[in-house]
């Protein structure tokens, strides 16, 4: 360990690295020797084969993917695999598919019972689902008689058998084949939903790569969907999620991709140097927004297209639906607020419920995390969706597994699905305004923290990792903690705490002069100033009120800034105490 810097040698030790061959394969992942044979699922070779059939007998394919941001670079994933082979085919083979995605608002999460009725009239062999599929038993039976074999692939968790406790034969749809790696033995058990149809395409070249002319290793081309599902997710950037992510980050900085590129420019990011926190806070909410608040194919055909003026048009379309997504989201959040200060069991209640009939199903997601930032409660948010059902978001604060808590709680909901830390659900109409008490009391009974001792690889929040002066903050020690990229869950930017600093000066700024954020100058005992940002915050938002001149604890991260081409380091504050 003697060749790193003592900084990164205390940070690999907070990981739990402290030998010399495992801070290799961490600190410099290689494709070939850390990504696992996608063979090792179950049904990888079944997959494969009915695929290679499909494709050879020009039967119609359906790609079923879910409207977020990993169902949808899932799917894109799969058209560049059929891209692929019909540019590289002799005979210039067209491959007779389509991509369907379901109406968030409409048609809701998963396989739409409906929808499987429709491709069976239109003459549909196979359907593929991406990010889906696992809980719907009955949708796939109703393909299956109709003559469509279904390959699942999915990352979310099936029904649990209550009788057996465990996951029995009978929970999972009867599919052709299942791509989950939740329900088999392969080793990488919290990939993300592209993450399982990186494994499929990646298996597919490997077996039929000289077959098609596809030149072995293609798929390496495909890591940035992959690394952007992966960061999307909230998946631990662990194990094979970690190479995933780390090149599919050095793909996306050079991705020849127009619509990245266009969006990427319209938010003045440059692509070279595209970071972590400009997918999670820029890109996904824009990808999101489509489905949100129009519809889950625009942001597929932004990340598709070929064309710089398709890619143009898109960018423009999804800036604009994500300023309409930053409003209803407000508008919900201040109804919010206001319903909080009428009732007072949010403080004594272990679980949280609110809705309101009026309320964009599409959106709640995002007002559930604010709720969860704001109370560290698990969260369970309800609107009414086109159909007239009682439909809603939850997340969890880590103490318990929202799937748990719902499958314990089951006689109150119609349906309900997701993984460990956020999940979707729809209500009985009679049983919405007992939910609250009803999952509080299901809550109490459940061992806390039981759902995510078994999950690996997450870890859950700490104080500091490194206790110093501002002299820390330099390029050096930057340089350090970079090597420990990709950052994000299960491997968080390392926090710093600096002890009795003095504020020096607290500025607002903000998109035209708004002033949501914060900057501060804090100096220290040795009159070292270093600035520090805070989005969305303000004089109230930490353990003390802010003032200048008083001298305070700092929890912070690193942050370098490279606005208008400019390098800055400064500090990202986590709390001020």
């Amino acid at each position: 360990m003697e060749k790193y810097g003592e900084l990164l040698r205390s940070l690999l030790a907070k990981r739990g690295i402290t030998d010399p061959a495992q801070a290799e394969i961490f600190l410099n992942p290689n494709y070939e020797r850390d990504l696992h044979d996608p063979f090792l699922m179950k049904d990888m070779e079944r997959a494969c084969v009915r695929l290679f059939e499909a494709i050879e007998n020009e039967e119609k394919i359906i790609i079923y993917a879910d409207y977020d941001c990993d169902g949808i670079p899932g799917a894109v994933i799969i058209q560049d695999l059929f891209s692929a082979i019909g540019g590289s085919a002799l005979d210039g083979k067209k491959i007779n598919y389509e991509v369907y995605m379901p109406q968030r608002n409409s048609e809701g999460y998963g396989l739409n019972l409906d929808a499987v009725k429709s491709f069976a009239e239109s003459g549909v062999k196979l359907l593929i689902t991406i990010d889906l599929g696992i809980t719907a038993v009955a949708e796939v039976a109703q393909a299956e008689a109709d003559g469509i074999d279904v390959i699942i692939t999915d990352h979310h968790l099936p029904r649990r058998s209550e009788s057996e406790g465990g996951f029995a034969p009978h929970d999972l749809p009867r599919a052709y084949a299942i791509l989950n790696p939740k329900v088999d033995n392969y080793p990488e058990k919290m990939l993300c939903g592209a993450g399982v149809v990186f494994k499929l395409v990646q298996g597919f070249v490997k077996k039929y790569s000289e077959y098609f002319n596809i030149k072995n290793g293609s798929e390496k081309w495909m890591l940035d969907m992959a690394g952007l599902a992966t960061f999307s997710d909230m998946v631990p950037l662990l194990g094979e999620n970690r190479v995933i992510a780390y090149f599919g980050m050095k793909v996306l900085r050079k991705s020849p991709r127009p619509g990245l590129q266009k969006l990427l420019a319209k938010m003045n990011i440059d692509q070279k140097y595209l970071t972590e926190d400009d997918i999670g806070f820029m890109i996904v909410p824009r990808l999101n927004a489509a489905s949100r608040m129009d519809d889950p194919m625009r942001a597929f055909e932004l990340l598709s297209t070929q064309s710089e003026t398709e890619a143009g048009a898109l960018t423009e379309h999804l800036s604009k639906i994500n300023d309409e997504r930053k409003n209803a989201v407000m508008g919900i959040m201040r109804e919010v607020h206001k319903t909080f200060e009428k009732f007072e069991t949010r403080e004594t209640r272990e679980v949280i419920v609110v809705g309101n009939p009026r309320w964009r199903v599409g959106v709640l997601g995002l007002v559930a995390g604010k709720i969860l930032d704001e109370y560290k409660k698990p969260v369970f948010v309800w609107g009414k969706d086109e159909n007239d059902c009682i439909k809603g978001s939850c997340r969890s604060n880590g103490s318990v597994s929202v799937v748990e808590l719902m499958t314990e709680t089951n006689e109150s909901f119609i349906d309900f699905g997701g993984h460990e830390l956020a999940g979707g659900f729809t209500v009985h109409h009679d049983k919405i305004h007992f939910l609250e008490e009803a999952l509080s009391m299901t809550f109490v009974e459940i061992q806390k923290g039981q759902s995510l001792k078994n999950s690996p690889g997450i870890v859950l929040g700490k104080e500091a990792d490194i206790a110093g002066d501002l002299s820390l903050v330099n390029m050096k020690n930057w340089r350090e903690i970079e090597k420990l990229a990709p950052l994000g869950l299960g491997n968080p930017k390392p926090v710093f705490l600096f002890k009795n600093v003095k504020i020096e000066k607290i500025k607002k700024f903000g998109k035209n002069g708004s002033g949501e954020h914060l900057e501060i100058i804090f100096s220290d005992a040795n009159n070292k100033k270093v600035k520090a940002i805070s989005f969305f915050s303000n004089h109230n938002s930490f353990k003390i009120p802010l003032m200048e001149k008083k001298i305070v604890n700092l929890l912070a991260t690193f942050d370098l800034s490279r606005f208008q081409g400019k390098e800055e380091l400064r500090l990202r504050i986590v709390d001020i105490k």
